[in-house]
């Protein structure tokens, strides 16, 4: 094959039904991997159009995989392959004769990828019937699901977002192009990357728990919580109630034009007085206090500061009313386009309908129109990893016929060595410039698998301690970090010598920002051809489009692609989706996607580059199941707003007689009523009738009672969970030595041997479970600066010269006197 497209090279089939496996599918062809699709001889069983989106740029084969001849034309298709893909339950692909073992038997060199819905050495849930909703009921997603919900009293929640599916199909596609990249020393590999463990650490931020947490990190909505919970109050707010506890550079504003437009700009130095700049509060912003978040609250010369979130109790009403009084004098478009070239972090609220035709979107190629078979022109979220210059990442076909004689006739591929017990990414070395979340969520990703991880960051911090320590706990895992100030000659020197040593660059900020860095596409190539960058941002795409280099945060993202209003449920309700760090953390994760397929373009060609990611990327990615429009398309109806329990009778939570559960039969539907004795007389029952009859007859038993009179077929009764509940049931103590990552769906790690002198607990990193390569648990999150003397004198400085860049500036130790600010 001709290396025209960074994974030209590569064949994968694609036997995954409907999103997780499909989707890494379309991650690995919208890369350029050959993608063969293998269909049942009744057609594919998720019959939806977001299917022919997931399946564009692939070939279909129809095959009998319980006949001899479709099994022996798969095994056949499998010699001459890279990648499988599969997402069915534990078992299915060995009982068709098509089980890893049996496949990596005749190809030693096929990466394996497996996507259960969960663990299959988990004897309790390995057979449960896996549906989107199932997984996240189980695993937390739908109680206590976020501030909002929790002071209304509104709990359970449903949203239709397909989370677990959009984590565990960035795990799959990275651990895939990972894999393949160590084959000259690993060989293939068998990978399980269970769906409710990817969610698990995808939500790592809401399960995260320190000891003894300082009241200072609290939002207004977190205290009030507090407050009524000791207090005995009922948490009964109304929606237009919350605004008051609200932060003022963190909350949606109404335009003239009635359009909601949010901010998201507190914890970064300079983000709030940028905001009021921009609404022509100059002289509002003078009068708020501004020093240093690293202090500790004792030595705070006032209740607050600008440089750190929260605004305080004394200046929240002056502050928001304000902004509030500003916002009416514009239309959101035109404050849009105002904060944008401000580098003030905001946006306009967007419906899902309206980002698909937003010119941005449009311009970047974050959305593609793709002409299809079946529906005429289609416009389709776009690539959620890409890499720069390969511009046919804007170009996309839809799904066709394969040629099987001419997929047959390629050459078998060969064996090789099989190594076990190295990472996938042992020897790398990577320089890390991020902050935040997404952004350091690479490193720490990367550092699981072998990589060697050096994090730079400025002397003085530009970024409040909630997102540096309580996020970086996280975050920054498995890393060293040096202080740099890179506006001295010394603090350039020092990075132009991290430079030569890496091999990968991690940043996330625009074009701009990157090229100020010394670090656009023709430096980079000066400085070394086989180079790395990956770069993430909020707005990037493709191709450049007019908000490409507007600065934002994740739930700017969520309120630009339609996520708010789809979860609040209207223009006049938007409600950030429910969990910290949702669209964030995902990108990271599509950041190391668009590395995977760098380091095979490199191995291939010597061609570095540069590696992309975008917040909006991601955005796409979490309503994948929705993200597509065309003339003749169904309504956006989808199930959305505070008071949705779920998408019809069948797909649903419900209140038993003891607890909440969530009952699934989108499949077997009323035959799954007529089986049970006790819902018999209700299976035909009209839809429109049946969900009220539900409501009462699920109420007279226990959920006990429920899981077993369902637990046959397709259809399954599972409790709802919480995320706390998750965590604390499968805890293990860092303490107690080696930590099992692959027996139970879920593992949670209590480090209670912590650097910073409380415990803290962290979801273990144990989405993806190789059968050969190690994974690695990073260790802690260093204090910044604690590495910056031993990385200087690496590079040959003596203690003297050190000693002398610390005292004018140009590096430092540390940014504050604890670990973590009090």
């Amino acid at each position: 094959m001709t290396m025209n497209r960074p994974l030209s090279h590569i064949r994968v089939l694609d036997f995954g039904q409907y999103l997780a496996a499909p989707l890494v599918g379309m991650m690995l062809a919208d890369m350029g991997a050959e993608v063969i699709r293998i269909d049942p001889p009744n057609g594919p069983a998720f019959d939806d159009p977001a299917f022919d989106m997931l399946s564009r740029g692939k070939k279909a084969v129809t095959l009998d995989l319980k006949s001899d001849e479709g099994r022996a034309t798969a095994l056949e298709l499998a010699k001459r392959s890279d990648v499988v893909l599969e997402n069915f339950r534990p078992g299915v692909m060995d009982r068709l004769g098509l089980g890893p073992d049996t496949l990596r038997g005749i190809n030693s060199q096929l990466v394996y990828l497996s996507m259960p819905g969960f663990a299959s050495t988990d004897e309790e849930l390995a057979n449960l019937p896996a549906w989107e909703a199932v997984i996240a009921a189980y695993t937390g997603q739908f109680t206590d699901m976020g501030l909002n919900r929790r002071l209304m009293g509104i709990n359970p929640s449903f949203t239709p977002l397909t989370l677990a599916s959009a984590y565990g199909s960035s795990f799959g596609a990275m651990a895939v192009l990972f894999a393949l990249n160590a084959r000259e020393i690993n060989g293939g590999d068998h990978i399980e990357v269970p769906l409710a463990t990817a969610l698990l650490e995808g939500l790592i931020y809401n399960c995260e728990q320190i000891e003894d947490y300082p009241e200072r990190y609290k939002s207004p909505r977190e205290v009030e919580l507090d407050r009524r919970t000791a207090e005995g109050l009922p948490m009964n707010l109304k929606f237009e109630e919350l605004s008051e506890f609200l932060d003022p550079f963190y909350r949606t504003y109404t335009c003239e034009d009635g359009r909601g437009f949010y901010v998201v700009s507190g914890s970064v130095a300079t983000h709030p007085r940028r905001v009021l700049e921009t609404l022509g509060l100059k002289d509002l912003a003078d009068e708020l206090p501004d020093f240093s978040a690293y202090l500790n609250t004792a030595d705070w010369p006032a209740e607050w500061s600008m440089r750190n979130y929260p605004v305080g109790a004394s200046d929240r009403a002056l502050v928001s009313s304000a902004m509030k009084a500003a916002f009416l004098t514009k239309p959101a478009h035109e404050w849009e386009e105002l904060f944008g070239a401000a580098k003030a972090p905001a946006t306009a609220q967007r419906f899902t309908k309206e980002w698909l035709a937003d010119p941005h979107a449009l311009t970047s190629g974050l959305v593609l129109e793709v002409e299809t078979h079946c529906h005429g022109t289609m416009r389709q979220m776009g690539n959620v990893a890409w890499l720069s210059g390969d511009d046919a990442a804007a170009q996309k076909a839809d799904v066709s016929s394969a040629d099987l004689a001419a997929l047959l006739s390629e050459s078998e591929r060969h064996s090789g060595p099989t190594q076990n017990d190295t990472g996938w990414l042992d020897g790398l070395n990577v320089l890390d410039l991020t902050n935040v979340i997404a952004g350091p969520t690479i490193g720490s990703t990367l550092a699981r698998y072998g990589a060697s991880v050096t994090l730079v960051q400025p002397v003085e911090p530009s970024v409040d301690p909630w997102n540096t320590v309580v996020f970086g706990i996280h975050a920054q895992r498995g890393k060293e970090s040096i202080l740099l100030n890179l506006r001295t000659d010394q603090g350039q020197e020092v990075l132009r010598k991290l430079i030569d040593k890496a091999d990968v660059i991690t940043m996330n900020g625009t074009d701009e920002q990157r090229d100020k860095l010394g670090l656009s596409p023709a430096s980079l190539e000066e400085i070394n051809p086989r180079l790395i960058l990956v770069q993430l941002d909020a707005f990037g795409g493709p191709m450049r489009g007019p908000k490409s280099d507007h600065l934002g945060y994740d739930d700017l993202a969520q309120a630009a692609t339609g996520v708010m209003t789809r979860f609040g449920g209207s223009m006049e309700t938007p409600e950030e989706h429910a969990h910290f760090g949702t669209i964030d953390v995902l990108t990271g994760f599509c950041a190391c996607v668009a590395l995977g397929s760098a380091l095979l373009r490199l191995r291939e060609t010597g061609k570095g580059g540069i590696a992309r990611a975008s917040l909006a990327g991601a955005g796409n990615l979490i309503q994948a199941q929705f993200m597509y429009d065309y003339a003749t398309r169904a309504p956006f109806d989808e199930s959305s707003g505070r008071e949705v329990l779920g998408w019809g009778p069948f797909y649903h939570c419900y209140e038993a007689a003891d607890q909440w559960m969530f009952f699934a039969a989108p499949i077997e539907r009323g035959s799954a009523l007529a089986r049970c004795p006790d819902t018999a007389d209700l299976a035909e029952l009209p839809e429109d009738e049946l969900h009220k009859a539900l409501v009462e007859r699920f109420k007279t038993q226990p959920l006990a009672h429920w899981r077993t009179a369902f637990g046959d077929g397709s259809s399954t009764v599972v409790p709802l969970a919480s995320l706390h509940q998750t965590r604390d049931a499968s805890l293990q103590l860092e303490s107690n030595g080696s930590i099992d990552l692959t027996q139970s769906t879920f593992r949670v790690i209590r480090h209670d041997q912590h650097p910073m002198g409380r415990w803290c607990d962290l979801v273990a990193p144990n989405a993806v479970r190789p059968q050969s390569a190690r994974i690695t648990i990073p260790g802690p999150m260093p204090k910044y600066g604690q590495h910056t003397r031993d990385i200087l004198a690496r590079f040959g400085y003596s203690a003297a010269q050190i000693d002398g860049m610390i005292a004018s500036g140009a590096a430092g130790e540390c940014w504050s006197e604890k670990y973590l600010p009090e």
